[in-house]
């Protein structure tokens, strides 16, 4: 599959809005209006038409496809890590690996060349995750700041800068500062980290612990972000299994079962 094929045919709603500006920009010569069967680059006969999806206001947001979540994690990526003014190899070669995980090494190839487009140009970070935000479920953006955290983790130190970029992120995505703490937690060591991970204090009771377990067990069951494809519920599973070991932590220290 070519190139621009493969763009075409991943992408939904993150062709309009400051994303679709973005992915314009930077797959520049690659894209021609028309494929060579004459079909039209965007994957819908009508995509030269339809209205931009981010300036629209709808009741419920569209489905999101595993194309507009890559871009949208892609873009989010770079951001990340520019934050503290250099790109770390060992923060691109996470990117790589994780897609490569995740979608197979040609797909991972051709996002990797667009991830380096990308991180050439200057992006809006408030721009890019209100219209994320507005598009994107909950459970798919809770999956985002999972791996922007694993990014930053990648050369073996989160700076200061990448913190603060992360955080600001989080905000604009619409993520409570307690979904922050929590999955912060799961790349730290603190004597703590169990409870950061259910959101809760050490001083709680037992049967609060068990609540709060069934809650972020919920939350982040990897079906939450099923329509996304197989891939990220793979992907998916890592934050669940930390869940879960952050309650035996507790239990185990408690005494209870």
């Amino acid at each position: 599959m070519s190139f621009a094929k493969w763009i075409g045919g991943a992408l939904g709603w993150s062709f309009g809005g400051p994303i679709g500006a973005i992915i314009g920009l930077a797959i520049g010569s690659f894209v021609d209006n028309l494929t060579g069967d004459g079909t039209p680059l965007l994957g819908e006969r009508q995509a030269g038409r339809r209205q931009d999806p981010y300036r629209q206001r709808r009741t419920q947001r569209p489905k999101t496809q595993s194309g507009d979540f890559e871009v949208s994690l892609l873009i989010l990526a770079s951001i990340v890590i520019k934050a503290d003014g250099k790109q770390d190899q060992r923060e691109l070669d996470f990117v790589r690996q994780q897609f490569a995980n995740m979608y197979g090494k040609d797909r991972a190839n051709k996002a990797f060349e667009l991830f380096k487009r990308i991180s050439k140009q200057d992006i809006s970070t408030r721009q890019v995750c209100l219209q994320i935000k507005q598009m994107m479920d909950h459970a798919s953006r809770l999956q985002l700041l999972h791996f922007l955290f694993g990014i930053a983790k990648a050369d073996g130190l989160v700076t200061e800068d990448e913190l603060r970029q992360i955080y600001t992120i989080t905000g604009y995505l619409g993520i409570s500062n307690r979904d922050y703490q929590s999955i912060k937690a799961m790349f730290y060591n603190s004597s703590d980290n169990a409870y950061k991970i259910l959101e809760i204090s050490k001083s709680v009771s037992d049967d609060e612990v068990k609540k709060a377990y069934r809650t972020m067990a919920k939350k982040y069951h990897p079906d939450r972000v099923g329509h996304l494809g197989k891939e990220h519920q793979e992907g998916a599973e890592a934050k669940f299994r930390q869940v879960q070991e952050a309650y035996e932590h507790i239990q185990k220290e408690r005494g209870f079962k």
